[in-house]
């Protein structure tokens, strides 16, 4: 299996980071990608911008990316209950150029902060929003309490409870 990983931020110490690249190293059948979003810096997306731009190359490489993929996981960072401006600026262009953006991929969704809702706001739009972007969710965990509950020197999961809950989610991409 081809997994496409990346957090939905740009933060250089994301914990979203953190949390999608050790949840990714846990499926050891699978080839994986994880992306890193300021690879994919765009102009703030407006119809004005479209239409002088037109679809940016880098948009068409991440849309590419998730084509060429069998499975994406996705951990989303939260910013005031919503998504990061710069994924939401990326799935906008996105978007416009393909509007089902997930292109029918399986995907699990996951979200943590170092509150106790763990990213659960946005986790909530995300996996309530993907099925009408052509993503099939088979499974979303949010984490709460990241410092509690992750190693950040191990850069793993230490709550035992969490961690079975992410191996079942991963699971159902099989």
């Amino acid at each position: 299996m081809k997994l496409l990983a990346f957090a939905a931020s740009t933060s250089k110490k994301s914990i979203n980071k953190q949390l999608v690249t050790y949840a990714a190293s846990l499926l050891t059948d699978a080839t994986v990608d994880v992306l890193d979003l300021n690879d994919y810096e765009l102009p703030l997306f407006s119809v004005d911008k479209e239409a002088e731009l037109g679809k940016p190359a880098l948009a068409q490489a991440f849309l590419d990316k998730i084509a060429a993929s069998d499975a994406i996981l996705i951990s989303f960072a939260e910013h005031n209950g919503s998504y990061s401006a710069a994924y939401k600026n990326l799935f906008d262009w996105c978007s416009r150029a393909n509007a089902k953006v997930f292109q029918g991929k399986p995907m699990v969704m996951l979200s943590t902060s170092p509150g106790a809702r763990g990213g659960a706001s946005v986790l909530a739009a995300a996996t309530g929003s993907a099925p009408f972007f052509g993503g099939e969710v088979k499974a979303s965990l949010s984490v709460p309490t990241f410092y509690e509950n992750f190693d950040v020197e191990k850069q793993e999961l230490k709550n035992e409870e969490l961690k079975a809950k992410l191996l079942a989610a991963l699971a159902s991409l099989a």
